[in-house]
This record gives C-alpha cells, structure tokens and sequence, in this order.
C-alpha cells in the first residue's frame, strides 16, 4: 500500500531502515538477536552465525561498490538477488584482495541466507560467487570457516545439480583432495550443529516467513533442506576420519535417539526418505555400534519398508536392507518376517519389482544367502513362494515391455535357483525333494512359459539355461557326481517330455517351434547368443552355501563360473542334446511327410541348420526306401549312400520344385545342411551340378545370396559357382530375358513378368558379385551376358516405342550399374566398354527421344559415371581408335554439328558430357587424359568456318544502329527479316556451349600457367574465342527466338562468359586470336574483341604489341575500318593523329582511285570519323578541306548522294556512304560550326532537307536496317541542328552567316517538320505489327526525338489529312481536331517510343484546347436555367479512357486495391497501361489551364462517366507499397529519401534502363497530378470507399504524398505573383498555414488556412484570426464559405481565396446573397444571382434554384413561398 512516494506521518524526516531497527533492539534490550529465522532457538548453546549489529558503522568500513551490492542481496526479489549474486561474483573477480577481504566479516550470515533461497538460480549463482570469493581471498577464509561450513557441506548436497556441482567445485577450489578430511574435522562440531537443527529443530514455518511467503514454497524449501542435510550427514561421516567419527559418537547417538529423525523413513517426500536411507546404510557401514544401539527402530525402519517402490527410494533402501541384514545380527528379531517382510517381498515380486527390475533384483541372491533357516522355514514353502513371485514377475506389464527389465528378473531367477541348488546338494530327502521342486515345479514351467514368449527366447534365458547344464556336467566328475547325473537325467528327461508334447500336436503355435529350436541351437552353440547384458555368472561355493559368510554384502560371493573359458568349456558334452534332436525329428518327420504340415518344415528347417549330423539324416530317412534310382547311383556314385546326400534328392529338392511354394528361404538353409556332410568340395560340387538343372532361378539366387553372405557356405560353392553347369544356364537366362523384354511389357504385374521377378537380380549378382578380386561365375560367362546385354540394349534404344522397353532399359541398367561398380577389371571386356557406351547415348538424348523416366536417367547417369570412373582409375584408358572416350567424344561431335538440338535436348547432352567430363577430371592419373578428349571432340577449323556461315545474319541490325559497327555487305532479303522462331539451334552455338561447360573442368583456375595448358589444350585459344564469339551473336540477336533467348539465359545461369573472362591461363592468346580474325573477317569478330577488351581491361601495351604500325592497316577494307573502331578507343592521341592523316590523305586523292572508289572514301571518312569521336585534336584546315571534297561530290559524284532515290533499291554499300557524310556533318555542328562557310551551311541544310525528302519517299524500305541507320543519321543530324539554332553556344551567333537563322526559322523547320510528322503517322500504317522483326523501332524513336522540337504553330496549323469521327462534339478548329484524332489513337500502339512522341506532341497543344470551349461555354452559362451543366473534356482523348478502363479491368482484376500488380516492360499490358496514363497525364494538363468555370463542368462530366474513380482504383494497384527511387545509396536514403513523388519523371523515347519502374513511378506521377489539380474529386472519391481502401488510401497519401504536395503549395502561395486588391497572402511553410488579411476602410479581417496532414484527403481547416467591423453572423458565413471553396473548388488555396474575396467584394458592392446558398458567387459555374422573385424581389443563382425545385418537388419561392414564375 505504501512506496518510497507515500507522504509520511508529520516530523518523519527519515526513511524506514530495518538496519537502524536491529541497532535500536540490541541497544533497548541488550539481546543480540539469534539466528536470523522466525523462530527462536530454544537450546542455551551459543548461535552459530551470530548476527552482526551495528549496521551503519559496518557499512562505513565496506569499499562502497560491496556495500550496494550486500544491500542488494537483502532484497526480496528473485532476480534482484540473482543480479545482486553474479555482479558480487564479478567484482570479486576484478578488484584488489584487499577490498574483497573487507567483505568477509559480513559473508557468512549473507551466505548461509542466499545459499538455502528458494530459486534455483539464486543458489547456483552463489556458489559460483563464493569460488570467485574464495580465489581472491584464498587463506584468509579460514577464520570464518566454522559460521560457514555447515551450509556449504548442505549446498554441496543440493537437489538442483548445477548448485551442487558448484559449491563441490569452491570446495575442491578451497581445499586439495588431501586437505578436506581435516576442513571438515575442524569444523565437524559446527556441522553437526547445523545439521542437528536442520533435521531435528525446523518447520517449514521457522524456516520461513508465513506471513510473506506461501505455503507451497515453504513446503519446498524445507523439503529441499532435509534432504541435503540428510544427505550433508552422509558426506560428513564419509569424508571425515575414523577418530573423528568416534569423537562425534556421543552427539550423532543423540540423534539416533531421537523419534524424529526415524520418522524420516515414512516421511511422504520420495527424496527425503531416499536419503534417509542412503544416511541409514552409511552408519550401518561407518558406525555399525551406534546402528546396534537401536538395533530395534534401525530393523523395523529399514525391513519393513522393503515394499517401496519409488525409483529414488528403492536403490538406497536396498542397499540399506542389506547393511541391516549384515550388521545386525539378530535383526530378524526385532520385525516378523513372515507377517512384515516377505509378504511385502512377495508382492513386489509379483508386479516385476514396478518397474525397478534392474535396481531390485539383483539384490535378491544376496538377500536369501543372508536369510537364516528360522526365516526360510520350511524351506519348501519359501521356495516355492519365492520363485512363483519372481517368475510371475515375467509377465507384469514392465516387463513385458522393457527387455532390461525381463533380463534383470531372468537372471536373478537362474542365479537364485542355481545357488539353492547348490545349497541342496545332495541325496537327502529334503534336498532332494528340493531338487524336485527347483526343476520340475520351477525351472521346467518357466522354459515352458518361454516357449510361447518370443521375448523369453530373444533373452538371457536359454543361455543361462545352457551355462547351469554345463556347470552340472562338470560336477559330475566330483563329490556329488551321483547327484548332479540324476539331475541331469531328471532335467533331460522333463525337457524332452516338453519338447515332445509341442512337436506332437498338429496346430501348435509357429511360435513355441521356433521357441524350441532357439532352445536346442543355444544348447548346441552358446556363443552365438548375440544379446548378453551380464558378463559375470554368479555359482556360491559350499561355504557360501551354508550361509557362514561374514562379508558384507556390498561386495558380490566368490565366484565358481565367474568367466567362459573358452568355447570347449561352454558347449554340452554329453548325447542328452543329439538325443532329443533326433527324437524330435523323427517325430516332426511324420507330421511333414503324412500331414504336410508347414510348421513342422520350417522346424525341421531350424533343427538341421543347429544340427547338419548324419545321425539326424540317418533318422529322417528311416521311412524312406533304401535304393536310389539307377541313374543317381551313375552320376554320384558313392554319394548316393550319404544320408545327408539321400535326404537332399529325395526330400529337398521335391519340396523346392513344388509349384506352389512361396517361401523357400528355409529349405536353401536345409540345401547347405546337407552340403555340410559331405565329405569334400568335390562331392559339394557334384550334388549342386546335379540339383541345378532342376530348381527354380529364385532358388538359385537364394542358394548364391547365402554363399555370398557366408565364407563356409562360399567354399561350399565354389566349384559349383565357377562351372558350366550354372554359367551355361545363366548365359541362357540373359538371352531369354532380352527377347522377352524386347517384345515390350506393358506392365510390371503380368505373369511372365512376375516368373522372371527374380531373374535380373540372379544376372546382377552374378556378373557384380566378386571374391578375392574374382568374378563369381567363370570370366568367359560374364563376357558373354554382357555381349547380350549390349547387343538388346542397341536394340531398344532404335525402337520407336521405347516407352514399353522402360522395364528392359531399368533391369539391363541395374546389372550394369552393379558389374560396373563392383567388378575390378570389368571394361577389360569389349563387351563392357560398348555397353557402357550405349547407356551413355541414352543418357545425353533428350526424353522427348528416348521416352524414359527421369528415375530410369537418374539411375542410367549412375551407371555410366561408375563405368567411366571403373574404366580410368583401374585400367588408365587412353582416347585412341576404338575406345569408349574415343567413341564417345565423336558420337557427340556428330551429334552437335547436325543441327538437329533445340535447347532442352542441348541441355541433357551438356549434362551428359559434364558428367563425364568431371568424372574423367576426378579419376585420371594424369592431366591428359580429358584433354584428348576435348580436343576428339572439338570441331576442324574448316567444320567451324562451316559452323559460323549457317548463323543467321539478323545479328547485324543491332550494332549497325546503335553506330557500333560498319558493315557494307550485302543485304539479305526482306523475308530473311521476317523470321521471328526457329526449331533448332544452329549447331555453332551448341557446340560452344558444350565446349563452354567442359573445358573450365580441364583448365579451373587462374593459378596454372598458360605454358602448362598450351600441351593439355593446343587448341585452348581457339575454342574460347569461337565460345565468346557464340556468346557475342546471341547479345547481338534482336527479336530473338524463344528458344534462343533460353539457349542464352542457360549460358549466363553457367557463368560462362565470367569464366572466359577470368580465366588467365589464355588470356594473351585469346586477344591474339580474336585481334587476328577481326583484321582477317571483320563483322561480329570485332564485335567480340571489343567486349573481350571491356571485360578483361588489357594492358595499352599488349593491344599495341597487337597492332603494330598504323600504316598495317591501308588500303582500308571493311575488315581493317571494323578493327580500328573497336580499337580506336584504346590507342594514343598521337596514333589516331597518324590514322587522321592518313585517311585525309587517301580522301583527298579520291581521284586516284580507279576502282571501288565509294568504298574507298567510306572507308577514309568512317575512320576519321570514329578518331574525331575519340576526341582527337584536328586543325581547321582538314575539316575546311574535308568539306571542300564533299562539296567536290555533290557536283561531280551526285548519285553517291542518293538525293531523290528510292533507298529499298541501293545496296548497303551505296547506304553506308551518305550516312558517314551525316555523322561527319553532325560532329561538325556539334564541335566546330565556326569552320562553316555560308557555301557550307547551304550544303548541309540543303542535302539534310533532301535527304529527309528521299526517307519521307521510301518509308517502305524501313525494314532495311542500312536504311533505318539512313533515316536515324538524318534525324540526329535535324536534332543537332536544331539544338543548334534553339542555343548556339556562346560567341559563335556572331560568327554564323547573317541571314542563317532566319532562313532556319522561316523555312527549314517547317520543312522538316512537315515531313517528319506525317512520316511518323505514316509507319505504323506500314508496318502494323510492331512484335515482327521488320517494325523500324530505331526510326520511329530517331523521328520522335526530331519531332519533339516541333513549334506548336506547326501542330495547330498541321497539313495532316483532315480525319474527323461522326457524332463527335467539338469546338476545336479541324486542324486541331484532325491532329487529335490522327495522334490519339497512337497513344495505344505497342512501340512505346511511338506512345512517348505522340504523348509530348500532344502535350504541347493540350493547354490550348480550352480556350475553344470558353465562349460556347460563357453563351451557354448566361441562358442556362436548369441543373448545371457539364462539359466533356477533349472527345479523342475521352475515346482513348474509354477503350482502355475496360481492358485495364481485365489486367488489374484480379489484383485487390492495395496490392501492387507488376508489370512486365514492353509487354501487350504495359503498352495499354502506358498509354493510359499518358492519355491521364494529358487530361490533367488540360484540366490544369482550363479556368476556374469550364473546370467544374470538366470535372462533372469525369463524375458523372465515373473515369476517376477507375482511375484511381487502378492507380492502387499500380503504385508500389514503397514508392522509394531505386538506386540510392543507403546514407542518402535515410537522410533526404528520394521517392517517385519526390523526382520528376524522365519519358524517354530511347531509354532501355529502369523500364521496370516506367509504370509505377507514371501512376505516381499521376496519382500526385490528381491530388494537385482534382483535389476535390479525389477527396470525394475517399470519403465514398470502403473501410479497407479508405484507411490503405489515407496512409499511403499521408506518408508518400501529403508533405511533397503541401509544402508545394505552400510554396507556390509564397513564390505566387499574383497580386489582389485590398487583400494579402502570407505562408508559414514550418506549420503548413496560409494567413490571408483583407481590409476595406474600416473592415479588417484576417483567415488562417491550416493544411491537414493527409492533405489534400482531409478537410482544410479555416480558423478565425482578427476582425474588425464584420458581424458574427456575416463573419460565419464567409468563414463557412471559404471552407466550402477549399474543400469542394479543384484548384489551388490561391484560386480559392480568389474566389472567397471576389465574393466578399461582390458583398460589399451591394449584391445581396442567394438566400439558397447565402453566397454572392455560386460556387460551381461562377455566376451572379440573377433570377428574381416577383413577389419578394429576392434573386437566387440558376443553379440553386433548380436543385431547390427539383429536391423540394415545388416551385414555390425559397423565401416567400409563392408560385415562382
């Protein structure tokens, strides 16, 4: 109730302290206070941690950090202590000695507190506190030792381990093994005054508080201490020394004496009485006087709680019973045995001791060799008593379940019974009807209760059985020989009684035969009773058995039998056992023979694997006639005289044949009993040979499976295996089983397919199966299966239908597998290495080929690696003619230079030869080896020349346009272009891929040098340069075929262009070889050099090594201009000066040249070109001359020109030369216009205005790339031309001709423009599909770009075709509605640069378009008496919403709003979303510049169409979750976040990156346009929506948009222009408010606009600010009227407060308001009030009233009420 808060009573200045309390008391009373308990020791001896006084002056002597800490450990709280514990332990650890020492007066009283603390951690951490402690302290302890002792030895004694562990760790700490005796003698006293308290003394009530602690916990905590000081008392009396024990005689008598303390055997705690007893066998042990002394409370404590059967209690109390029985001698005196102990034991017994067999019973042989006759009497009925008991045990439930616990009662069972009969030995009456008892009452039952108890069999049982017989006939030699022969007859006799009476009954249980044969094989063979838990047998000597020991029983009686001696000792000697065997058989015999009873067989079975003698044989034919057949006697000659032999032709081998057999496991086992009695392996190879011809192949594989498994029976063998007989029959299996799989098996279950279930593993095991490195038929069979094997396999594998060959293919790879693996020296065999190559073909072919399962490859792949790996390491195979390599490597060239692979087939022979490849990596010797076989499998320069010619030429476009390349050859035709798939692979590419996998596993790494390589793979360089080259076409591939795009993506997925490049070993001989074949071929090789070089970053060095002199590379070819553009880039100033003036110097005689002279010129000017692009200096007078020349051409070489021609006609060539021309006059503009002459810029405008003519002429040729790269040249050279013109850089205006600028103006840019814009409306009607590979996207972005610098001028006055569309409503002029309509529907065409340039053309004009509304609008408005009307914004525009909202529908569907769909670029969807919002973009451009009047009707007809509320649903959809610019850098993101909200949006024609945010960072962009300029529609849409979108909507706004969008609009109120009369606009952009005062003569009023947080959704709040001379009621009004205007006008805070004031000045003018709105301007349309009441003369605005009539359905007057007229 209180707290360290409550105000306290008048004048208690202090704080309570229970320290200051304990001072007052002693003080007052003049008592130090005891013991600090609860209750008051009632002894007069003094207190052993006597409580220190005087708190305030101990604190001060305490280092400050300790005194916290020691105040801490007072605390009541568990983890307060906990913490207080381990941070007193760590500063024990870290500060002086002397500091710590400090401590030690106060730690024993803290100490033997916190060391008894109910939490478990508590009492841990201490411990390891106090080692901490004693480390630093170390001797000083000793003073103190005495106040601590007591609770250590208890704290060591702990219930929780780890506290106990800890406090034996601080004393072991404390003090040496050597030294703990005498610690604890010195404090023995102390101890046992603490323990005599403990045990005697406390309660759980004085132990703790009641009042605070509950009774639970006190209970447990008192618990705990008894047990420990239980257990401390143990300790105590083992550790400390014989004398000291005698000197503490007199006290620990004192406790004995006490009642108390004997309780503790009935206390109800297990744990409590587990240590009492524990203390109870320690005196008997230690004290055994003191024991004596109350002999009588000592016996009935300990005895008669023999019956507790708790797991904690029951060890320690038996332990005790036995101490008891050995120290007290006349114990038995002082309890009744026969009513207080045994019926107990009996009871125990019975239930299998609850489950504590293990710990119990083997207490029992001790307990009855203790027991005195006076107790056993008579001894009969013990006996009798104690062996029902224990053997009943057998069955209770813990036994039954737990094989320790039968073993434990087993053998207690067998050492108790041999030790009485022991004891009873000899021929007395009484022993021996003792004898009688023990064997025919005890010992018989229990065998025949194990017979039907697999259990009992699987136990020690049977082999303690066998070890008493064998003790037995040992004895027979001795004294009591007499004695143990009869028992032996006796013994015999019963069991063979038993065995009979199971074997001679037709339905007995399969159980109890097993049972008896388990029997008679142990009796037979002990040693191979496999479980065995005991290791010691247990036989009393006489001396023993009479019971005169006087050992404790703590140590086990000497042992007779204690170990085997060996096997001859363990086994029977005597013919009992062989007896009863043969008894039994000729017994089971009949029930087989007449009766045919499976048991019996599978008896017999059992009984002749234990037994093969030829007495048992002898006896299991007596029934059977005598003479063999003649035949037999011929062929086995004496054999057939061999019972064994007889019984085996006879028996065996007709029960093997039956057809109806199932199970014949067990008639093999009597095969290889009857072997076991023949005389030599001979014979054994004699019978099998004979046997053979007629047994089934299962029984084969059984009889070879159990050879295998057994050297004997493998010996037995041996000839038979190694014979013709059986390989002969083998060789003949596999050919049935082939033709039988060739026919084809459709399924797995039908007959002929379950009769061969066994054949395959027989031919498995056969050909895989080896001994001592030899095959286990003969080698002349295996070589002959495996030709059959191959040849089938060849077979299957050209069948159509090899779906039904699957079962054939699986078997075949199966055996191969195993013969492969397991045979050494297998693919010795031609054979073999056929076969192995046959599985290899299947593995590298596609399934759509083989029609396997991916399980039967899997297991295939297997196969052949383990043949390949067996092939290498064991035979170090080469790659010569004929090998396996060899013919592998060729079947796979053939295979990829017939270009019949698509990408999936590709991909299953990359594996397959990968597969091959590693494991030749993993297996060979030597380096070589997969070397050769790469370099077999590479194609012939001649097959790669072939290979590079069949790649399709499409490759070219792309480098051509991009200015990356120069290529003059012919151009192919156009239906070479048209072809967008392809079904096969062209064969370059697959075998580079192949190549790309394999030959990194033969070169791996960057740390062999190239020198090592160049022996292993000659031909290294060449088959990387092919795979770059291979890897080059494909990047360079537009359009590409599905299949080839998954052929690229497959090479990127294996790093191969990576590992080329990283690859150092070649990396010199690469760049040579790719620097060759570009001088040599030029085209894509200089293309792949040009990546090499960005990839690998070569030294300037070696690439000038490579090039040499510059002069090399005249006269120029195409190859030579190629190779220099590649290099251009990475050579010096002074060699692309060189290379300047050598081409000027070729340019300039361009007349020498008599043949090829365009080309020669192309040549010169290409270079020149690419050297002015690498920045190299050039003087004025080249360029002047340069120009000079192209001058020279216009008048004498025209048709180079190509002026007025038709392109689709001129050859590449003829192409190439004009388009150098335009790069070199665009570099011009760019870097030196100041050069140009008047006669220049004449040349350059012109051609440029001719050339542009003759692309406008042939846009049908725009499928030619050379013409796409034409018209592209042309259009740059526009855009440079006129960036130009729009700012020419400075100082160079002076210098241009005067009249240049002019003429631009006035005639060239409206020539261009009026050519470019009906081209580009003219290609997408040319070429409709903008997917087929002919679409000329590079024009259309080239002519786009040009077209974005189109004056708007030109677009209204457009001489497009007049295109207009019936019922559409327009006030536009037609050549504006001509170019709507012509440009508007583009804005869906699939070519987003089409889309773009369409969208900026459009955006220009979009401002302009209201104006043609705004008279009609203003007619309308003055005679519009009825509901306000609403205005459709651009019609062409308002097409294109409509056709795409439905289709958007169909693609956003199914994504809920919230959720961001992803759209994949350039796809069919992300063109209709594209140009779906650029049709958005442009209405809200037009929305933004129409004014305040057409803008509500605008925004009425988007209501009433409801396209923004599709709009923005689908804006929720299209914007990311988290609108973050991608790209930034982490620092920058957390700091000034960059959002799509927050960057303008780039709409590029031509740009490639980042497409994937194009949409996204678009529906930002529009969402933001939305809340900017619709404000009120999109917070009218918000308030309509559902919970879920509201909330998603209100968030997003809020953490994305709302600070973007107000501080803008707090900065465009700031930064506004607009001035008003009589009123000021101010803006705090810190706490988003706009303060507007207006102030006309003696009026003043002041408005504070406060924006919301998620503005624009919530409202805008308008709060009063001063006012003069304005009344309330007028002063709310327009309050009320300004929030109306902000929340409902779409415009800006500004725009609003021109309307809120226009109205205020209309007031003030005198109009009076409508009395329907109590506004002078309406708030829609903008108007006056203006239609009177005749009655009233009050007037209303139009619009409210016909909203008035219309809602009231009257039309009466608002005000009057009268008929309104």
């Amino acid at each position: 109730m209180g707290g360290k808060n409550k105000q306290r009573t008048k004048g208690n200045v202090r704080p309570s302290s229970s320290g200051r309390a304990a001072e007052l008391l002693a003080r007052e009373s003049g008592v130090i206070p005891g013991f600090v308990g609860f209750g008051i020791s009632t002894s007069n001896e003094p207190g052993y941690v006597p409580a220190v006084h005087g708190a305030e002056e101990i604190d001060n002597l305490v280092d400050a950090d300790f005194r916290l800490v020691l105040r801490k450990l007072s605390k009541r709280d568990a983890v307060t202590k906990l913490k207080a514990v381990q941070e007193f332990g760590a500063m024990c650890q870290e500060r002086e000695s002397d500091i710590v020492k400090g401590v030690l007066p106060y730690w024993p009283r803290i100490y033997c507190k916190i060391s008894l603390d109910h939490d478990r951690r508590v009492r841990e951490a201490t411990q390891q506190a106090f080692e901490q402690l004693i480390l630093k302290v170390k001797r000083n302890l000793a003073p103190y030792l005495k106040g601590i002792m007591g609770h250590w030895i208890i704290a060591q004694c702990d219930t929780y381990s780890p506290a106990a562990s800890a406090a034996s760790v601080a004393f072991q700490t404390a003090f040496p093994l050597n030294k703990q005796p005498e610690a604890l003698s010195f404090c023995k006293d102390e101890v046992l005054n603490v323990l005599q308290d403990n045990l005697l003394k406390e309660t759980a009530d004085t132990l703790s508080d009641p009042q605070s602690i509950p009774e639970e916990e006190r209970e447990a905590k008192y618990m705990r201490l008894l047990t420990s000081s239980l257990l401390a008392l143990k300790r105590l009396l083992v550790m400390i020394p014989q004398t000291d024990r005698e000197a503490l005689g007199e006290r620990l008598a004192h406790v004995l004496s006490q009642g108390k303390f004997w309780k503790y055997s009935k206390h109800k705690t297990p744990q409590v009485r587990g240590a009492f007893f524990e203390v109870v066998a320690a005196l008997c042990e230690l004290a055994p006087q003191l024991v004596e002394a109350e002999a009588a409370r000592a016996c009935s404590a300990v005895l008669l709680s023999i019956d507790d059967s708790d797991p904690v209690v029951l060890p320690p109390l038996w332990e005790a019973v036995l101490h008891i029985l050995s120290s007290i001698e006349d114990c038995w005196t002082h309890v009744n045995a026969r009513k207080g102990v045994l019926p107990k034991l009996w009871v125990l017994l019975k239930e299998g001791g609850h489950g504590l067999a293990t710990a119990l019973h083997p207490n029992m042989l001790p307990f009855i060799s203790k027991l005195p006759a006076e107790v056993t009497e008579p001894k009969l009925d013990f006996c009798r008593s104690f062996f029902t008991s224990i053997i009943q045990g057998l069955s209770s439930e813990r036994a039954v379940a737990s094989p320790s616990e039968c073993a434990a009662i087993v053998f207690a069972t067998m050492e108790c019974l041999r030790f009485l009969l022991l004891q009873n030995a000899g021929e007395e009456p009484e022993q021996r009807a003792m004898q009688t008892v023990l064997i025919s009452e005890q010992l018989l039952p229990l065998i025949d209760k194990s017979l039907g108890n697999p259990a009992l069999q699987s136990g020690p049982l049977f082999l303690q059985i066998t070890e008493m017989l064998v003790s037995w006939e040992k004895r027979t030699t001795g004294n009591d020989a007499k004695t143990f022969q009869r028992l032996l007859v006796d013994f015999w006799d019963g069991l063979g009684s038993l065995c009979v009476g199971y074997v001679d009954q037709e339905q007995t249980e399969q159980v109890a035969l097993e049972g008896v044969a388990s029997l008679l094989q142990i009796m037979q063979n002990p040693c191979k009773q496999v479980k065995r838990k005991k290791s010691v047998k247990i036989c009393f000597s006489d001396q023993e058995a009479k019971g005169q020991g006087e050992d404790p029983p703590s140590g086990t009686p000497p042992t007779e039998l204690s170990e085997s001696q060996g096997k001859q000792d363990s086994s029977l000697r005597s013919s009992h056992l062989l007896e009863l065997v043969c008894q039994l058989a000729e017994l089971n015999m009949v029930y087989v023979c007449e009766r045919n009873s499976e048991r019996h067989l599978h008896f017999l079975a059992l009984l002749l694997r234990a037994f093969p003698k030829p007495q048992v044989f002898q006896v299991l034919l007596k029934s059977e006639d005598g003479k063999p057949e003649q035949g037999l006697e011929a062929e086995l000659g004496a054999l057939t005289k061999n019972p064994a032999v007889r019984f085996l032709l006879q028996r065996v081998v007709m029960w093997l044949r039956q057809d109806d057999r199932q199970d014949t496991d067990f008639l093999v086992d009597m095969v290889f009993s009857a072997l076991h009695c023949c005389n030599s392996k001979g014979e054994q190879t004699l019978v099998l040979n004979h046997i053979t011809m007629s047994l089934k192949w299962g029984v084969i594989l059984q009889i070879i499976q159990k050879a295998c498994a057994d050297a004997g029976y493998l010996e037995a063998c041996r000839g038979w295996l190694k014979g013709s007989v059986l390989g002969e029959r083998l060789v003949g299996l596999a050919g049935e089983l082939c033709a039988f799989g060739l026919k084809g098996s459709p399924s797995l279950s039908s007959p002929l397919m379950s009769q061969h279930s066994h054949s395959w593993p027989l031919i498995s095991m056969a050909l895989s199966q080896q001994h001592n490195n030899e095959s286990l038929i003969g080698k002349v069979y295996v070589e002959q299966i495996i030709e059959r094997l191959h040849a089938t396999l060849t077979e299957a594998k050209g069948m159509s239908d090899a779906g039904n060959m699957e079962p054939l293919v699986s078997f075949i790879c199966d055996v191969a597998s195993n013969f492969f693996s397991s045979v050494k020296g297998c693919l010795l065999l031609a054979a073999a290495e056929e076969l192995l190559l046959t599985i290899f073909q299947l593995c590298a072919q596609d399934q759509t080929l083989t029609h396997l399962s991916d399980a039967l490859l899997q297991k295939m792949k297997l196969a052949y690696t383990a043949g390949v790996h067996s092939l290498v390491t064991q035979l170090g195979a080469g790659v010569t003619k004929g090998t396996f390599l060899y013919s592998a490597a060729v079947w796979v060239k053939t295979l990829l230079l017939s270009s019949t692979l698509n990408a999936k087939s590709l991909q299953v022979l990359v594996q397959a030869v990968q597969s091959l490849a590693e494991t030749l990596s993993s297996a060979q010797q030597s380096e070589c080896l997969l070397s050769q076989f790469i370099c077999c499998l590479t194609p012939t320069h001649e097959e790669w020349v072939c290979l590079r010619k069949a790649l399709p030429p499409q490759w070219v476009k792309r480098p051509l346009l991009c200015g990356r390349l120069r290529v003059t050859e012919e151009i192919p035709g156009v239906d070479l272009w048209k072809v967008k798939d392809m079904s096969r692979l062209p064969a370059h590419l697959c075998a580079s891929a192949v190549l790309g996998k394999i030959i990194f596993i033969a070169v791996p790494a960057d740390t062999q040098q190239e020198e090592t390589h160049t022996s292993e793979l000659p031909d290294l360089r060449h088959m990387v340069a092919e795979i770059l080259y291979a890897l080059q076409w494909c990047e360079e591939m537009e359009h590409c075929p599905a299949m080839l795009a998954e052929y690229y993506k497959m090479l990127q997925d294996w790093n191969i262009a990576e590992k080329t490049h990283s690859n150092s070993s070649a990396k010199a001989g690469i760049l040579e070889t790719l620097f060759t074949r570009s001088r040599e071929e030029g085209a894509l090789w200089s293309l792949t050099l040009a990546s090499y070089i960005q990839n690998t970053k070569p030294d300037a060095s070696i690439i000038k090594s490579h090039c040499g002199n510059m002069e090399s590379f005249y006269p120029l070819s195409e190859q030579s201009v190629c190779t220099i553009q590649v290099l251009c880039s990475s050579l010096t100033a002074a060699e692309r000066e060189g290379l300047i003036a050598l081409s000027i110097a070729e340019l300039l005689n361009w007349q020498e040249k008599e043949q090829d002279c365009a080309h020669s010129v192309w040549a010169c000017l290409a270079v020149l070109h690419c050297c002015l692009q690498a920045e190299t200096p050039v003087e004025e007078e080249i360029l002047l001359a340069v120009m000079a020349t192209l001058l020279e051409w216009r008048n004498s070489r025209e048709e180079w020109f190509l002026f007025n021609s038709d392109l689709g006609k001129a050859s590449a060539a003829e192409l190439a030369l004009p388009v150098e021309m335009m790069c070199f006059l665009c570099w011009l503009v760019d870097r030196s216009p100041t050069v140009l002459g008047s006669t220049h810029w004449d040349f350059l405008l012109c051609s440029m205005l001719a050339w542009l003519e003759t692309a406008s002429e042939s846009s049908g040729a725009f499928w030619n790339p050379w013409v796409q790269q034409f018209v592209c040249a042309n259009c740059e050279l526009i855009v440079r031309l006129t960036d130009f013109f729009i700012a020419p850089p400075a100082g160079v205006a002076e210098q241009l001709p005067s009249e240049l600028s002019s003429e631009w103006q006035e005639f060239f840019v409206e020539g261009i423009h009026n050519l470019l814009l009906p081209l580009l409306v003219k290609i997408p009607v040319e070429f409709p599909e903008p997917d087929e590979p002919l679409f000329p996207m590079a024009v259309v972005v080239a002519v786009g770009k040009a077209l974005s610098y189109i004056p708007i001028q030109l677009l209204t006055q457009n001489k497009l075709p007049a295109r207009f569309v019936a019922d559409q409503k327009s006030s536009l002029p037609d050549a504006l509605q001509t170019l709507l309509n012509t440009l508007g529907p583009l804005l869906l065409f699939k070519a987003r640069p089409l889309q773009l340039a369409v969208y900026h053309m459009l955006h220009k004009i979009m401002p302009l378009l209201p104006e043609s509304d705004c008279e009609s609008a203003t007619a309308k408005f003055e005679d519009e008496d009825e509901e306000e009307p609403c205005l459709s914004p651009p019609a062409a525009i308002m097409t294109i919403l409509t056709a795409t909202e439905e289709l958007l529908e169909n693609i956003l569907g199914g994504v809920q709003v919230g959720e961001f769909a992803v759209v994949q670029p350039l796809s069919m969807e992300h063109c209709c979303i594209l140009g779906y919002l650029l049709a958005w973009k442009l209405l809200l451009t037009f929305f933004k510049a129409a004014p305040s009047q057409l803008r509500v009707q605008y925004s009425l007809h988007l209501r009433k169409t409801r396209a923004l509320h599709k709009l923005l649903l689908h804006l929720f959809r299209l914007m990311p979750e988290n609108p973050a610019l991608p790209g930034q850098p982490t620092e920058m993101a957390s700091k000034d976040p960059k959002s799509f909200f927050t960057e303008n949006l780039s709409l590029s024609l031509h740009k490639t990156e980042g497409l994937q945010c194009e949409v996204p960072h678009l529906a930002c962009s529009v969402y933001y346009g939305a809340l900017k300029d619709l404000p009120a529609m999109v917070r009218l849409w918000w308030n309509s929506q559902e919970k879920r979108v509201f909330s998603i909507v209100d968030k997003f706004t809020s953490k994305y948009v709302s600070s973007v969008l107000s501080l803008q609009e707090i900065t465009s109120v700031q930064s506004s222009t607009q001035t008003f009369e009589s009123m000021t606009v101010k803006a705090r952009s810190a706490t988003r408010e706009v303060i507007a005062t207006y102030s006309v003569d003696d009026i003043f009023i002041e408005l504070v606009i406060q924006l919301p947080q998620n503005y624009p959704l919530g409202s805008i709040s308008v709060e009063s600010g001063r006012r003069v001379g304005v009344a309330v009621q007028q002063w709310r009004n327009w309050m009320l009227q300004l929030s109306t205007y902000l929340t409902h006008q779409n415009g800006s805070i500004m725009e609003g407060l021109s309307l809120w004031k226009n109205n205020v000045d209309k007031r003030f003018e005198g109009v009076e308001d409508c009395m329907i709105c109590f506004s002078v301007i309406h708030g829609s349309n903008y108007s006056l009030p203006k239609k009177a009441c005749r009655t009233c003369k009050k007037k209303f605005h139009s619009a409210c009233l016909y909203k008035w009539f219309t809602s009231s359905n009257k039309s009466t007057c608002p005000l009057c009420r009268e008929t309104f007229f």
